[in-house]
């Protein structure tokens, strides 16, 4: 990208792409403004402070005491009773549970506008509490 003055009143610097059609003028991009920062270069508001990076080896020794920690709390649950293959079987349960009421309440919903009333009184109507 090439800087160039823009031959109008307010001579504020614009970019334009380099190549042939640099030669015909520069097109603004933004409009005048008294702020600088409206033509300076984007910062990122997600900025790393220096004294916050972590060496790979650091990184490295986090990650293996984190999973030793959590080997330490599956064993522990596992010494209580609790199997893998069981947990698996309630978290689909779970989530079929969630995928049957997400379609129940985008039913109620579509009853609801049909008739021109609230999903709210609906729950009232069919017998159902708030908190289902």
């Amino acid at each position: 990208m090439n800087t160039e003055q823009s031959a109008g009143a307010n001579n504020c610097p614009v970019s334009t792409p380099e190549g042939k059609d640099a030669r015909k003028g520069a097109v603004k991009r933004t409009p005048f403004s008294k702020f600088k920062k409206v033509h300076s270069n984007f910062k990122s508001p997600l900025q790393v402070c220096e004294s916050a990076k972590v060496s790979p080896a650091e990184e490295v020794a986090e990650l293996v005491r984190r999973r030793e920690q959590l080997d330490s709390e599956i064993a522990q649950l596992e010494a209580e009773g609790y199997r893998v293959d069981e947990l698996e079987h309630h978290i689909d349960m779970l989530h079929e549970y969630n995928d049957i009421k997400d379609i129940g309440q985008s039913l109620l919903g579509r009853i609801a506008a049909l008739r021109g009333t609230t999903t709210r009184d609906l729950y009232s109507q069919f017998g159902l509490e708030l908190d289902d």
